[in-house]
């Protein structure tokens, strides 16, 4: 027992070392996109320029839209996944097809495609984050993404640092329904 706490402790000093060691380790990318992932940088007020001009102040601000309705992984994984374009589809079949990026994402459609969205938010490697537990918990999503509905293009709004995310769980502690945990491995394994 004590030799497994202490493999593991080696193993955390480790982890730790190499993060600090080498912070812009290439990564490798979770799903092929068409330009770099942005790193998350505090301070910027805009994001990725993305192949089709899509608006979550039009969407989820103006018409109110749920953001599970789009990002139904978050509800069911630990990822969020980016909408498929024939949800987009449902509705844009009918709804402004006159304009040039609806015209966009329905040539996408036509061939088949999926819209290569530029990702805006990206984890380290050693870091696993879960989506569902965090959903399930009632955690709101502008929590960690900030006010997405205010923001023609999601930039990232919020730290996503692991002092910002430990200051939450901290503060979750104690909920007698949904209690969360200091553990490590339970966001490094």
């Amino acid at each position: 027992m004590v030799l497994r706490a202490l493999a593991a402790a080696i193993s955390l000093v480790a982890l730790v070392l190499a993060a600090i060691a080498a912070p812009d380790a290439p990564r490798a990318p979770v799903t092929p996109v068409p330009a770099p992932s942005v790193p998350v940088q505090m301070g910027r007020t805009h994001g990725p320029v993305q192949p089709i001009n899509y608006s979550h102040k039009i969407h989820a601000g103006k018409l109110g839209m749920n953001c599970l309705y789009c990002h139904t992984g978050a509800a069911r994984s630990p990822i969020a996944n980016l909408p498929a374009v024939s949800t987009c589809m449902g509705c844009h079949k009918i709804v402004r097809t006159d304009r040039p990026e609806i015209q966009k994402l329905t040539g996408y459609y036509e061939r088949g495609e999926q819209v290569p969205w530029v990702e805006v938010y990206r984890l380290p490697d050693h870091v696993k984050f879960n989506h569902k537990r965090h959903v399930k918990a009632g955690v709101q999503c502008t929590q960690c993404h900030g006010k997405v509905m205010e923001m023609d293009v999601v930039y990232p709004a919020v730290s996503l640092k692991m002092g910002w995310c430990l200051e939450c769980h901290r503060a979750r502690q104690n909920d007698p329904k949904f209690a969360t945990t200091m553990d490590c491995v339970t966001c490094h394994h």
